[in-house]
C-alpha cells in the first residue's frame, strides 16, 4: 500500500481551512462595503434637491412661485402659492386698484361656476420689488431691449400703480379671454396672456386691441 507522506496530509488539511478562512474575509468585505453604501446612498437621495420646473408658457414669469423673484418678500408685492383674488391679506392683492380688484371678484365668482379658479401670480409691486424684476430679466433675457419686451421700470409698470394682476393657470386666463371683456377685464399684451388690466369701456365695446409686448405700449415711453 501506498503510504502518504506526513507533510502532504498535512498540507490536504490546511488546503479547505485556507478556503474557509478566505471567504469568510471575502464575504466579511462584502457585508462591510455595502454597509457603507446604503447609508451613503440613502442621504443623497433625501438630501439632493429635485429638478426645477420649467415655467409653462402660460405662467407669468414674474412670478414669485418657486422663482427667486421674492427677495423683498410680500410687502413688497411677493405672493406666495395658493392666493386668490379674495385675499385681502396678501399685499400685492390688497394694494390692487379698488376698481380692478372690484372687477376681478366678480369675475372669479362667475368662473368658479363654471369650475375654474383664479390663482394669482403678481398684483400690486412696490418700486424696489419691479427695480430687483428688471435687473433680473436684464441677466436672464441678456440686453435691456429684451428685458423690456417683458418686464417694465418701476416709473411705468401698471404693477407698481396697482392696476395690473399677472393670473393663472391656462384655465382661468382661457377662461378670461372668452368672458373677461364682460367684466371691463382685458388681456392688454399678445406675448402674456397672463396679464390683465381694467378697461370699463370693453363692457360695452370690447376689449382693446393688444400690443404685441410692452415695447409697444406708449406708456412705456415716458
Amino acid at each position: 500500500m501506498h503510504r502518504t507522506h506526513p507533510s502532504a496530509r498535512t498540507r490536504n488539511r490546511r488546503i479547505p481551512w485556507l478556503v474557509a478562512v478566505g471567504l469568510v474575509v471575502v464575504t466579511a468585505v462584502i457585508i462591510a462595503v455595502l454597509g457603507q453604501q446604503a447609508p451613503e446612498s440613502s442621504s443623497a437621495s433625501d438630501s439632493a434637491p429635485s429638478a426645477p420646473r420649467k415655467p409653462s408658457s402660460a405662467v407669468s414669469p414674474h412670478a414669485s412661485r418657486g422663482e427667486p423673484w421674492g427677495e423683498l418678500g410680500e410687502a413688497g408685492g411677493a405672493v406666495p402659492d395658493g392666493v386668490t383674488v379674495f385675499d385681502d391679506a396678501i399685499a400685492g392683492v390688497a394694494h390692487l386698484d379698488p376698481g380692478l380688484l372690484k372687477a376681478l371678484r366678480q369675475a372669479a365668482m362667475s368662473a368658479a361656476d363654471h369650475g375654474v379658479e383664479f390663482a394669482v401670480n403678481s398684483g400690486w409691486r412696490s418700486p424696489a420689488y419691479q427695480d430687483q424684476l428688471l435687473r433680473k430679466a436684464v441677466s436672464q433675457y441678456g440686453s435691456e431691449e429684451e428685458a423690456a419686451r417683458w418686464v417694465a421700470t418701476a416709473t411705468t409698470s401698471p404693477h407698481v400703480s396697482g392696476d395690473a394682476i399677472d393670473l393663472g393657470p391656462s384655465a382661468a386666463t382661457a377662461w378670461l379671454s372668452a368672458h373677461g371683456a364682460e367684466y371691463g377685464l382685458c388681456q392688454i399684451y399678445r406675448n402674456e396672456p397672463w396679464h390683465y388690466e381694467l378697461r370699463t369701456e370693453a363692457i360695452d365695446h370690447g376689449c382693446p386691441r393688444m400690443y404685441a409686448d410692452p415695447t409697444q405700449d406708449p406708456r412705456m415711453q415716458k
